[in-house]
């Protein structure tokens, strides 16, 4: 008979896992809360009397051994990312690792080489795929707007960001006994804002406009601000502005631009953690109309995790972030810091750097 859930484990019970995963496994309509592991027995048991997993472990070979489980959602440091996905691959596991995937090219290739091997898949989490309006956006590209002229996008975090999500999200409760990643990712901002938040406004373009050839990049800092102002150009020959903004003054400011051969695309998105999905309009001259969805659904983490398993239970088309596009989001990455440091265009085919 064909399997009709997926036996999910969450390694780590952090933040995220509080805030999102553990509640898209328990929401999710082909999936179970099977496993979750994390070195801290003290949250581990209080993470069991509240989510009420089938298991808990502290050791994660010990949770990747287990013949029941089908997969694993990554919730760690963000350092740890590809290491602890290529020890569940050569389980072989599925994986929903948490973005950013990697600093390294190498690690990339690595776990890609690993996963085609084991036949199992892997997506990375840029949850914003499946926020309902992005999905109505990108369906309008590919079906109604013809060829793609432009690009603008923009992701722009405030400064005033913890005060709202501290307001909506519960208090997550810590331990001390938590492992430490032995890195302080925050230590280089410039590094950490391009990883934390460059890598969603990177897949953002390159899954509404398509693999970008090449990318200019500058980059301005003042007090606790940076912005950076990338142009780029797309393999289909549209061209894009992408605007990376962190802590402005003013409200979370996100959205995107899109003009073709036959219509345009405006969109305003919100805090993720509002699970509102975006307002977006779709203008077709054909009809001269404006189109424009209702997308009620905004939990982007639970439809994420829908997704994933339907695409290992159903065999559909996985429209996640794959591992190649994980790949192309890194590369993009050190494209806008190889160019920041020649102050050039650089071309991703031709990068020089493989990681940060």
């Amino acid at each position: 008979m064909k399997k009709e859930t997926l036996n999910i484990g969450v390694l780590g019970a952090g933040p995220i896992a509080q805030f999102a995963h553990f509640e898209s496994c328990q929401k999710g309509r082909n999936v179970r809360l099977y496993a979750i592991c994390d070195t801290a027995e003290d949250l581990l048991n209080r993470m069991k009397a509240i989510w009420q997993p089938e298991k808990i472990c502290t050791d994660y070979a010990q949770m990747l051994a287990d013949p029941n489980l089908d997969a694993v959602i990554i919730a760690t440091a963000d350092a740890y990312h590809v290491p602890l996905a290529l020890m569940a691959v050569r389980a072989g596991k599925h994986v929903l690792v948490e973005k950013p995937l990697s600093h390294s090219m190498e690690e990339c290739k690595e776990l890609d080489e690993a996963a085609t091997k084991a036949g199992v898949v892997v997506q990375i989490g840029h949850m914003k795929r499946f926020d309902p309006g992005i999905e109505f956006a990108k369906e309008f590209i590919d079906s109604q707007m013809g060829n793609l002229l432009a690009l603008k996008t923009w992701y722009a975090d405030n400064n005033h960001r913890y005060t709202t999500t501290d307001n909506v999200q519960p208090m997550p409760i810590k331990s001390e006994n938590s492992r430490k990643s032995g890195t302080n990712e925050k230590e280089n901002l410039e590094r950490y804002y391009m990883m934390a938040h460059g890598s969603h406004l990177l897949d953002t373009a390159m899954h509404l406009g398509g693999k970008i050839g090449s990318l200019r990049a500058r980059l301005r800092q003042m007090a606790d601000m940076y912005c950076w102002f990338i142009d780029a150009e797309f393999e289909n020959g549209a061209v894009g502005h992408l605007d990376l903004t962190v802590k402005i003054r003013g409200d979370w400011h996100e959205g995107f631009h899109i003009y073709g051969e036959k219509g345009t695309v405006f969109a305003k998105t919100y805090n993720p953690w509002f699970y509102k999905s975006s307002d977006v309009e779709c203008y077709l001259e054909e009809k001269q109309q404006y189109l424009r969805p209702l997308s009620a659904d905004g939990f982007t983490y639970r439809r994420q995790l829908e997704h994933f398993a339907d695409v290992i239970l159903s065999h559909i088309p996985q429209k996640g972030t794959n591992l190649l596009e994980g790949m192309e989001i890194t590369k993009g990455m050190l494209a806008i810091k190889e160019s920041l440091e020649g102050n050039k265009t650089v071309y991703l085919d031709q990068l020089n750097g493989t990681s940060f």
